[in-house]
Order: C-alpha cells, then structure tokens, then sequence
C-alpha cells in the first residue's frame, strides 16, 4: 500500500515534467523510494560510470531494478512481455526500457540497435546477458547476442560488469522456477527484516576485448565470478 501512495503522490509532477518537455527527477525518486519501502538498504563499492556507460549485471530479483535504477539511475533491457504487463509495464516505459524477443533470433540486429540508440543517449542502460533470474550466488551462461550493440564500440562508451550481491541471504531474495512473478514480489514485501545489497561496480572492460561479442561476454563473466568468489571467501572469513 506505502508504494502505491508513493506512485500516486510522485505521479502528476512526473506528468507536468513530461508535459513541458522535460526529464522528470520523479522517475528516479520513485525507484528510490519504492526500494527502500521494500526494504533494501544498499552499499556501493568499486567507482560508477555515470554515462556513456552500459552495465552488464548478474539478475536475481525484481529488486535488481529498483536497486541499479534508483542508485546508478540506469535503464533497462527487458523481455518484451514486461512492456505488456499492466501498470508495470507503464513504469517501465517511463524509465525509458529497451524491450526485446529473446528468442526471435532472426530480430536480433534490429534489437542490437535499439540499444546502440539508447545508449547514444549517453543514460547508462544495464543488460541481464543471463537472461533470467539466477540463485544469486552464481552464475548462469551469458548470452552475447545483445552486445551486438557495442560491436564496434561507440566513442566513448564503456562496458562496467556489475556484481549484485545480496549475500548469505542470496537464495531467499532469487526468483526462480517455480515461483511466480507475483508470489516473489509478494513474499519479499512480507519480510520483516531488511535487504542488504552491495553493489560491486567492478573495472570496465578494457579494449581489447570490446571488439568481440563472445569476448565481451566471457570477460564479463569472468570478473563477477572472481567478484563473487572474493565476496564469498570475505563473507567466510568474517565467520
């Protein structure tokens, strides 16, 4: 009920911004306060690239996008069908998400470049290359079909693997099969302690591997693995 009286107190000078041709600030306050309502109290390590910038991130929960939207102000990549969902697919719309067929392989060029166009914008944008929730304390494979759209890479951008690491409680926080959407949302707004979330923005890719979509996943991969096994050797450490 609190995020619903959020949205509807934040929604009209969001449409007032709009009307007048301008950014609105309402989008980003909203994903603030709708995370903490949901209790995530977040820490941020490492240094964010503030533009320019596509942040390539591990996905274990719904509250992956309030975290990365309210404190990297980033857009989204999203499977079509979020763009279809009601009032959700709203929310999505007005921070700017790029939606894509997954498995429509023989649309993947025009998909790679609707992502080269909002990245033009110089907003950071994240992509999930897992393509689904995972456990959280792994990984699954990264697809590379859509860094299609940093091949070649534009000037100046920059490609920041990300690393969301909700910690020992990792397994609680995933969404995965068979547990709905809904019963996710639902069981973590019924917790009654808070969320914590460290958000490892880890060393962008160098060059080298930036002109290869394969390279550019597996390196990708490759540095939150490493970042996932440092934080799980500190986390046994401190035991």
């Amino acid at each position: 009920m609190l995020m619903v009286l959020t949205l509807l107190f934040l929604i009209v000078p969001h449409l007032v911004y709009r009307a007048v041709g301008r950014p609105s600030p309402m989008v980003m306050a909203f994903l603030n306060a709708a995370g903490w309502i949901a209790g995530l109290r977040i820490r941020t390590t490492g240094t964010r690239l503030r533009r320019d910038v596509l942040f390539v991130s591990n996905h274990v929960s719904w509250l992956d996008i309030l975290a990365l939207g309210g404190a990297a102000r980033s857009a989204f990549v999203s499977k079509a069908e979020v763009g279809t969902t009601p009032l959700v697919g709203w929310l999505a719309d007005q921070n700017h998400t790029v939606y894509v067929q997954r498995e429509a392989r023989r649309e993947i060029h025009s998909q790679a470049n609707d992502l080269r166009n909002a990245l033009a914008r110089g907003r950071p944008v994240t992509l999930f290359p897992e393509g689904t929730t995972g456990p959280g304390d792994g990984l699954l494979p990264f697809r590379p079909s859509l860094l299609q759209a940093v091949i070649p890479t534009p000037p100046r951008l920059r490609v920041q693997p990300v690393f969301l690491d909700y910690g020992a409680e990792a397994n609680e926080i995933a969404w995965l099969d068979p547990e709905s959407g809904l019963d996710n949302f639902k069981r973590l707004l019924a917790r009654k302690r808070p969320v914590h979330l460290t958000i490892h923005y880890l060393e962008p890719l160098p060059d080298a591997v930036e002109g290869d979509r394969k390279l550019l996943a597996e390196a990708a991969r490759t540095a939150i693995a490493n970042q996932i096994a440092r934080s799980s050797a500190a986390a046994s450490h401190r035991l």
